[in-house]
């Protein structure tokens, strides 16, 4: 099922499929016609399309546009390196042995297509969930952990001076890195206490003087291209910089994208020692285990304010779709990381409370469960692409107001009274919130306080039971209860 174009959409969608026949005339040397051009995916920033041209003999071919958002001219988010650089680093990349598209053409302004550029198509598998899965994987997925150490240490080898990177990027100490993300947070003005907690404990572990490589920054499970015979494509190089090389394994290795594989802690689909054992080897340079820790910990803390920040663009704009806020309450299940990784100890589940309204009918809970059905039955059944997934994005947040009308009020007040036991006091909930944020902020707390690491363990992963229970840092962090 596919939306109706209004006047305006028809004429947009003229003005772009013009531009762009005017663009693969005069970069192809066989081009013959434009068959077909699908959008794919793109955030706030960018999109991705599939071209489909034929040539003239009469064959099939296929390309990739990747262009700004709406075909605008400059990138909405200050990290992005705009996409000029990142063709660019596309090709760097290519020439130094790493599995990289061929970048075909530079979009200019005269093109009348946005900031972007088009480049050779990959076939191969991208979705993360399916690369942990998918029969068809199984022989190569033992070798993936292996293959992205060597890729890994072919990207930190790459020259910074000859390719005139400094010209291109950002240079980001650990330090900055740290600060710039706890600032970002801090400018939502939401009390998360376990966010400031792990700010904390980042900035009293940072690695002494690492040597400055090129950073892809991004390189994870679901920024691979990967076929059955193994890595055949390194994409999104958007927020790249010079930085900690350490900085790539330890996002590899953050549990938001094992996509269910806690046992396998290498983007689902291998294990530490395959992954710094293949990069040792290639890059002849040790590994500091408690090194790449510290950018583990550092990736769920960074993904976790880059998912409230995802709710704050459903809020201010420029996106307003049902995945932000959605997006916006996994911020729990980078939390739960973070308690996992910093303070795994026992914790109580707080047991639902009963639905308060058993006298209606039907029951609240039946009201949602029925517009859920219907999105994941009769939507996503009814629909493809992006409005199938995003019908079962809405039908997941139902599920989580469903837990939370069932039991907030008593998170509520076991969250209440922790923090009266911890500042021996007896404010508001709101009030002792923020008290205990601002405590971390300015260092009155100290982090090895045992009432204030069970408080943080207790109502973060309690909240993550709301948000989302199948979640595997969920299982891990309950390990203790059975």
């Amino acid at each position: 099922m596919k939306p109706t174009l209004d006047a305006d959409d028809h004429e947009s969608s003229m003005h772009f499929h013009d531009s762009l026949r005017k663009v693969l005339a005069s970069s192809l040397d066989n081009y013959d016609r434009l068959i077909a051009c699908e959008r794919l995916s793109g955030g706030a920033n960018q999109e991705t399309y599939r071209i489909i041209f034929s040539d003239r003999e009469g064959r099939e071919n296929k390309l990739a546009l990747r262009r700004a958002a709406g075909g605008s001219q400059a990138s909405q988010e200050a990290i992005n390196v705009g996409l000029a650089t990142e063709a660019r680093l596309f090709q760097i990349a290519r020439d130094a042995n790493v599995p990289s598209p061929e970048v075909l053409r530079v979009l200019n302004p005269e093109d009348g297509l946005g900031d972007g550029f088009i480049m050779e198509w990959l076939d191969g598998e991208t979705l993360g969930s399916r690369i942990v899965k998918a029969p068809e994987l199984d022989d190569i997925r033992p070798r993936l952990a292996g293959q992205c150490g060597r890729i890994l240490a072919r990207i930190h080898a790459i020259d910074i001076s000859t390719n005139k990177l400094t010209e291109m990027l950002n240079t980001v100490s650990p330090a900055e890195n740290v600060e710039d993300t706890w600032a970002r947070y801090r400018e939502l003005d939401t009390p998360q206490p376990m966010i400031d907690y792990t700010a904390r404990w980042l900035l009293d572990h940072l690695p002494n003087n690492p040597r400055m490589c090129l950073v892809h920054n991004d390189f994870r499970n679901g920024n691979l291209m990967i076929d059955a015979s193994g890595i055949i494509g390194v994409l999104d190089w958007e927020i790249a910089h010079l930085g900690d090389p350490m900085r790539d394994l330890g996002w590899l290795c953050t549990n938001s994208w094992r996509f269910g594989r806690s046992d396998l802690p290498v983007g689902g689909f291998g294990d530490y020692a395959e992954l710094i054992n293949a990069y040792e080897r290639e890059s002849e340079i040790k590994v500091d285990r408690e090194h790449l820790r510290f950018w583990e910990v550092f990736g769920s803390f960074w993904w976790a304010v880059g998912c409230l920040r995802m709710a704050q663009q459903y809020r201010d704009g420029p996106d307003r779709t049902v995945e932000r806020p959605a997006i916006g309450r996994r911020s729990s299940e980078c939390q739960v990381d973070c308690v996992n990784l910093l303070m795994p100890g026992p914790v109580d589940i707080v047991v639902s409370a009963d639905s308060v309204n058993d006298e209606n009918l039907p029951r609240t809970e039946e009201l949602i469960d029925s517009v859920a059905a219907f999105l994941i039955n009769d939507v996503a059944a009814a629909t493809d692409g992006r409005i199938k997934f995003l019908s079962r994005v809405a039908s997941n947040s139902l599920q989580i107001v469903k837990r939370e009308l069932t039991c907030e009020g008593t998170l509520q007040v076991s969250e209440h009274h922790g923090l009266q036991v911890l500042f021996q006091c007896e404010d508001s909930l709101g009030a002792l919130r923020w008290r205990l944020v601002n405590a971390l902020r300015d260092g009155q707390l100290e982090l090895d306080n045992e009432v204030l690491t069970s408080h943080l363990r207790h109502v973060t992963v309690n909240r993550l039971a709301v948000d989302q229970p199948k979640y595997s840092g969920f299982k891990t962090a309950i390990e203790h209860l059975t």
